[in-house]
């Protein structure tokens, strides 16, 4: 399994779309989050109200920043079925992967494991770096640290989880659906444009139990909508989410041809 997972991560390394939405959601993230916390230290020293505490801001701000973890997702399962050039013979690169490792369910359990991986990684990484770019950049107006530790609480870490499961959701509907240009659209409009999974809120109580919404009171404060499940029980609906989509899509992988 070792062996399976080593190779993963290296075929995961070689994706040119895995560096950019990586890297470049990253910087793009904390270029919000270090432009919206200068504008809230403008306010602050002006004795104008803000949108968020200077508790709150980074964690609100750094939540789009779970696109680029959305695109790993989807690129690690999507590249394997898209065809290469014609000079390398036009082929999917499944057959070759499905040769080297016969095993398909240890093939998807290694992908999810190097997608857990470098999803909570680059969370961790944008996350705390957001937290402390806001804290550097509000100045005379940052909390203490330890007020600010006991302000966030766990709330980082459900912000963490946040991203490493949405990242498994993507990446499950990739299995199902073998193809990127689906969930990909799907996924970041949602997140980044239209926000269907809100906009059904103001239908349905129902949809506060959709992954995205749930996840979201792991770690925001002032969500938009009323009466949103606990944060324990949002953990509790979105890791379900997460492994039942898995579950899924490892039986449509097992029994389908490549």
């Amino acid at each position: 399994m070792l062996n399976t997972i080593t190779a993963e991560l290296r075929k995961t390394f070689t994706l040119p779309s895995a560096h950019v939405a990586l890297i470049l959601g990253t910087a793009f993230t904390l270029a919000i989050v270090a432009t919206s916390a200068a504008g809230q230290a403008g306010k602050l020293a002006a004795g104008k109200p803000t949108s968020y505490s200077p508790d709150d801001l980074a964690l609100n701000l750094t939540a789009p920043g779970v696109v680029s973890v959305i695109v790993l997702g989807i690129v690690i399962m999507s590249s394997e079925y898209t065809s290469t050039s014609k000079d390398a013979g036009g082929g999917r690169q499944i057959p070759a992967t499905l040769v080297a490792t016969p095993r398909r369910t240890r093939l998807l359990a290694a992908k999810a494991i190097v997608l857990i991986l470098l999803s909570g990684l680059t969370a961790v990484v944008t996350i705390g770096a957001g937290i402390l770019m806001t804290q550097v950049i509000l100045g005379d107006h940052a909390s203490p640290p330890g007020q600010l530790i006991h302000a966030l609480g766990w709330r980082p870490a459900g912000a963490v989880a946040y991203w490493v499961l949405m990242a498994l959701i993507a990446f499950s509907v990739t299995v199902m659906t073998r193809n990127g240009i689906v969930p990909m659209v799907a996924f970041i409009a949602n997140t980044t444009f239209v926000s269907v999974t809100f906009l059904l809120t103001r239908l349905t109580p129902l949809a506060r139990y959709l992954p995205d919404v749930a996840g979201a009171q792991m770690f925001a404060t002032g969500y938009p909508a009323e009466d949103m499940v606990d944060p324990r029980i949002a953990a509790f609906v979105m890791t379900a989410w997460a492994l039942a989509l898995l579950a899924v899509a490892a039986v449509v992988f097992a029994r389908r041809d490549a």
